[in-house]
């Protein structure tokens, strides 16, 4: 089982901006969007997980020691050129959650929505790490990478969250599922990566909205884009 564990340089400020709904309040304060990214850098503990499997993309089944059958048509089309998949789990560790729900206790509503925001952007900078990792090792053994897929998005139901986190070895990082299947603890994600030969004439599509099967997300307001220099947290400033 392959681990990723990794200290978090940034958190994209854009990013979190789109994640606490700001995209239409341009002149909200930037020191409070920053001050949220730096208290979630102090307390966030990034640790990843993931393990390889073969895949049979006629039937929709990752070939695990038990095979795990794919519903959804959405997940399936998606990986439907892959021969192999990738079953990830990710999260940034417990603190976060106590120190945005002190934040709330302490009557510091605006910061610890600001915080939460920020915590859901580090997440995904973390997974979206994994996806590099991914790449590098992969690329030499003839494969290239379709994005991330994971539970709840389509038609794919998180019900498979308890064998997604089995398939990723999740335990190893901290990971669990409650009995309502919301992933313990809470800023977490797993998540299913495709590989696709190389002769394929489908090449690893870059993370973005314009390919997400779910049209009525809330946070379709714009395409992911790269770090922006001038958007980063900097200590500096």
């Amino acid at each position: 089982m392959p681990k990723y564990n990794t200290a978090l340089m940034s958190i994209d400020i854009k990013e979190t901006r789109r994640y606490a709904g700001l995209n239409k309040a341009p002149d909200f304060n930037k020191k409070t969007v920053k001050e949220a990214c730096r208290e979630i850098l102090y307390v966030a503990e990034p640790r990843g997980s993931w393990e390889v499997y073969d895949y049979d993309a006629q039937n929709g089944i990752v070939l695990a020691t038990v095979p795990f059958k794919l519903e959804g048509k959405k997940v399936t089309q998606h990986l439907c050129r892959a021969q192999k998949v990738i079953i990830m789990a990710v999260t940034i560790g417990e603190a976060v959650e106590e120190e945005i729900a002190r934040r709330f206790k302490d009557g510091e509503y605006t910061l610890a929505v600001l915080m939460d925001a920020a915590a859901t952007t580090a997440v995904e900078q973390v997974a979206d790490g994994i996806e590099k990792a991914v790449d590098q090792k992969f690329a030499v053994q003839g494969f290239v990478r379709r994005w991330r897929f994971s539970p709840g998005y389509g038609d794919w139901p998180i019900e498979c969250q308890t064998r997604m986190l089995e398939l990723s070895q999740a335990d190893k990082i901290g990971m669990g599922v409650t009995s309502s299947l919301m992933l313990t603890p809470r800023k977490s994600v797993t998540a299913i990566i495709g590989l696709v030969p190389k002769t394929d004439d489908v090449a690893a599509e870059k993370q973005s909205c314009k390919f997400c099967p779910k049209p009525d997300c809330n946070f379709r307001t714009r395409p992911f884009e790269p770090l922006v220099n001038d958007e980063i947290l900097d200590e500096g400033k």
